[in-house]
């Protein structure tokens, strides 16, 4: 019995001894399990927090492409007017700039050619009184009141507004412009004492009815810009007229 008891005791013993390391390796073994898994878990989120970051940003780049492309096709429908070409025809004395911004601005003039043809005929016969007798149809509407009611002065303006309506239009084809423009100077040479020199006369009259038609929108530039546009529509005028004088001193 004494054996017995003594071999019993020896294994409670040694179960005693071991049984605390065993507990011990368990527990930080599951500790390091817990760990591991927890890093797993992390790495895991930010693979995925990686994915979505990058399909953001591509989509935020496909978006902005979109809305530029939105954007274009939105100022195209909207008329935006096209950039003015780098290069003009070397008879015109304007630059690509110059003749887009007279053409671009003409329109609101174009919208309003009787208006501003009866005032630049009113700025005419105040500066050039004399004129008046070479329109047989109006000569004798002396004041403002009676030429700005006038329905034979109204029918004239327009009629010499569109002239430059079709001059100012033309610029893009210097042919048409030349071609046209000389055919309505040498129309001049049917009017009674009407002298070459009279064409000068409506400049600054022309000049004042843009600038009231415009408004706001006659600038110091658009300004000189049309100086040189009725500067150049007068001197082709001028060049028709002498041609049409020429021919007929011919025959």
């Amino acid at each position: 019995m004494e054996r017995v008891r003594r071999r019993r005791d020896a294994c409670v013993a040694e179960h005693l001894l071991w049984a605390p390391q065993s507990w011990l390796a368990w527990a930080l073994g599951n500790i390091a399990d817990v760990e591991e898994s927890r890093s797993s878990k992390i790495k895991s989120k930010g693979r995925r927090k990686d994915v979505v970051d990058n399909r953001s940003i591509k989509m935020g780049c496909e978006l902005s492409k979109l809305t530029a492309a939105k954007s274009r096709n939105q100022n195209a429908r909207e008329g935006s007017p096209p950039p003015p070409q780098t290069t003009t025809d070397p008879r015109l004395p304007l630059t690509a700039r110059q003749k887009f911004t007279v053409m671009a601005s003409w329109r609101a003039v174009g919208r309003a050619l009787e208006p501003t043809g009866v005032y630049m005929f009113i700025r005419l016969f105040e500066e050039n009184a004399e004129l008046l007798n070479l329109f047989t149809k109006f000569r004798d509407l002396k004041t403002k009141e009676q030429q700005s009611s006038s329905m034979e002065l109204a029918e004239h303006a327009r009629t010499v507004m569109m002239t430059l309506d079709e001059g100012i239009k033309s610029l893009d084809d210097m042919d048409t412009f030349l071609a046209y423009l000389h055919q309505a100077g040498a129309s001049h040479t049917k009017i009674p004492g009407f002298d070459r020199q009279y064409f000068w006369k409506i400049e600054k009259p022309f000049l004042d009815a843009v600038e009231r038609t415009l408004e706001d929108r006659y600038s110091e530039n658009v300004e000189s810009i049309y100086k040189l546009t009725i500067k150049f529509i007068i001197e082709t005028l001028i060049d028709g007229f002498d041609k049409a004088q020429s021919e007929k001193a011919k025959s």
